[in-house]
């Protein structure tokens, strides 16, 4: 059989370990030159491959691809752009297909979440149709760990541990003025429906910290929780509140909206944390300070999980094992054996079940009164941000990330817009 070459593009926000997921594909793919030829990543994700625009990795030494594995962000370059349905935009699918061709390419690996996966599986679709078979495998990857089926999500592990160390940070900061300053710190977190990234900040009440979370999945009830803030204070003289970006009030709408929404349609979120805040001093009279995590929750390479870069790893690899098995339309997963001790094994989903599936918070993981989490997240939540994997640093202190050539491969095929 002729060998035939893969794609692979990163996709939407990116993470602290999606780069390691691109080195588990490429690695895994370079000890297989007699199946897979080249890997061609796409510059800006999916866009790359509709402009032709693709980046040959194998113009890359081992040695910085191998440093992808610590450094964060997308060493390919990403984007947020959905592909329509087929029966709305055939002709980008066409397109996508027409590249794949004109490339030889065979194996399409797509590194992102559920937007990614919907459009993976639509490769798939369109691919056999059109008599050009691609296999089409899914890399997940987000930080608000929503992908169904899969126990976690690349990603999220590296978020949480970056939360969860950054808020007992902040409140240690923040019980040390307590007395004549400060008395509320605000945080808020990403998480637009699904608030696993709130829930890691939780974990600061097991090193004695009062805090209040403010999740997706409970309606805002304002004199609720003004009560409990005022609870928290008058007992502890101090408290940190975790605030998702999706926390919304009855009626749907979220504290933080902004009247606009991105290219996939979303509303556009930030400013939950000022909400919350100034909420609690127009009500209250407390001092605050608060802050948005923002870029730094999901950049924190310095603060990764060791077990999210092993996992991240381990499904890229996974990936291509799967398509050289002759595997198409699915996505590896994390399967958890055990949380004490922590052991986990990949398994994988069918796409047609991954796309555009959101996976929320179970109730069970929430207390009663809906500012907290249960022992039970706890024990998901923990095996999740434990380890150290620290990226080598440089005589001058610095992390030493590296940043790729990116050479073009040469384009075959006339100009496309989109």
């Amino acid at each position: 059989m002729t060998a035939k070459n893969a794609f692979y593009a990163q996709s939407g926000g990116v993470t602290a370990v999606i780069n390691a997921s691109a080195c588990g594909v490429i690695e895994a793919c370079r000890k297989h030159p007699d199946k897979i030829a080249n890997v061609y990543a796409g510059r800006n994700g999916i866009i790359g491959a509709l402009t032709e625009d693709l980046i040959d990795t194998n113009q890359e030494s081992s040695e910085d691809i191998a440093a992808l594995k610590h450094t964060p962000s997308g060493a390919f370059g990403s984007c947020r752009y959905k592909l329509k349905s087929l029966e709305e935009n055939q002709r980008e699918y066409e397109r996508l297909i027409e590249v794949f061709k004109a490339h030889n390419i065979g194996y399409f690996f797509y590194n992102g979440g559920g937007d990614s996966a919907d459009t993976c599986y639509k490769v798939s679709q369109l691919s056999e149709k059109m008599g050009f078979p691609v296999q089409a495998i899914h890399v997940p990857k987000t930080v608000d760990n929503d992908l169904p089926i899969t126990d976690n999500c690349p990603g999220f592990g590296s978020v949480a541990k970056y939360i969860a160390v950054s808020s007992l940070e902040a409140s240690f900061d923040v019980r040390s003025m307590a007395k004549t300053s400060t008395k509320v710190f605000v945080l808020e977190v990403m998480g637009r429906h699904a608030g696993w990234i709130a829930a890691a900040g939780g974990l600061i009440e097991d090193y004695g910290i009062p805090v209040v979370i403010l999740f997706p999945e409970v309606e805002f009830d304002q004199e609720k929780f003004l009560a409990t803030v005022k609870e928290k204070v008058e007992k502890f003289g101090y408290v940190t509140v975790v605030v998702s970006e999706g926390t919304h009030w009855p009626d749907g709408r979220f504290l933080a909206e902004q009247g606009t929404r991105d290219s996939f349609g979303h509303a556009q979120l930030g400013g939950a944390a000022p909400v919350v805040a100034n909420m609690i001093k127009d009500a209250l009279g407390y001092k605050f300070h608060w802050a948005v995590a923002d870029y730094l929750q999901r950049a924190a390479r310095h603060l990764a999980s060791k077990a999210d870069v092993d996992q991240a790893y381990a499904l890229g690899e996974a990936a291509v094992e799967l398509a050289l098995k002759g595997h198409n339309s699915i996505m590896p997963t994390v399967v958890r054996e055990s949380s004490s001790p922590y052991k986990w094994s990949i398994g994988e989903a069918p796409l047609s079940e991954v796309a555009n599936v959101e996976k929320m918070m179970p109730m069970e993981y929430i207390t009663e009164d809906g500012f907290g989490i249960t022992d039970a997240c706890k024990e998901y939540l923990y095996p999740l941000i434990q380890g150290e994997a620290y990226p080598p640093y440089d005589d001058n202190g610095m992390p030493k990330y590296v940043t790729l050539k990116g050479v073009a491969v040469p384009r075959k095929l006339a100009d496309f817009e989109i």
